[in-house]
């Protein structure tokens, strides 16, 4: 009788497992997504200083902003001043910079589940705010929308984005990475997506 509850609890684990699995397998956001669409009522907090929020009323700009009839190079990351994120992810891309505008792209974006404010200092500190533009994804609905949310609250961060990157050409989505776990750096780096430009 413990065998055959045993054998019912270990087939109930794995159906779970399998499920989230597939669950993961269809995320929201894929190549042929279009953002605009996929959020349609999101909009991120471009990296500023307090007194820049204050005098702007803290406005937001919308995902058509962002991305209407541009060539956008987007990644997304943990957050500021977290390890790999500081001395990896937005280097690959700053040191890079050339060579995107060579390739016809219009901006590169940095977004990450922070204030704008942190990642104004955070862009400031890493001298990286001439070639990148950073936006805070404040309560992470943009991530969400595109179940790119990964729960990293063992490392004391909440609910933060997953590690990724993305070609846009006018909202749509051309090429799409992301890493397996938050800490790896094997896909979503600048010199990755520029192959694949």
């Amino acid at each position: 009788m413990a065998s055959s509850a045993l054998l019912k609890r270990t087939g109930l684990m794995k159906s779970m497992v399998n499920g989230l699995q597939a669950s993961r397998a269809y995320a929201s956001v894929a190549v042929g997504t279009d953002l605009v669409s996929a959020a349609p009522d999101v909009s991120l907090q471009k990296a500023r200083s307090w007194d820049e929020g204050v005098s702007s009323k803290f406005a937001t700009t919308s995902l058509k902003d962002i991305f209407k009839d541009k060539k956008v190079v987007i990644f997304g990351l943990p957050g500021a001043y977290t390890g790999v994120c500081s001395a990896q992810h937005v280097p690959s891309y700053k040191n890079n910079i050339d060579k995107f505008k060579a390739k016809g792209i219009d901006s590169v974006i940095c977004v990450a589940v922070n204030d704008p404010y942190v990642l104004n200092g955070w862009a400031e500190k890493l001298q990286a705010k001439e070639a990148i533009e950073f936006y805070g994804d404040f309560d992470g609905s943009f991530h969400k929308k595109l179940d790119l949310m990964k729960d990293l609250s063992a490392a004391l961060l909440g609910p933060r984005s997953h590690r990724w990157s993305a070609f846009v050409v006018d909202g749509k989505i051309k090429v799409l990475n992301v890493e397996n776990a938050p800490s790896e750096f094997k896909v979503s780096g600048g010199d990755v997506i520029l192959g694949q430009i």
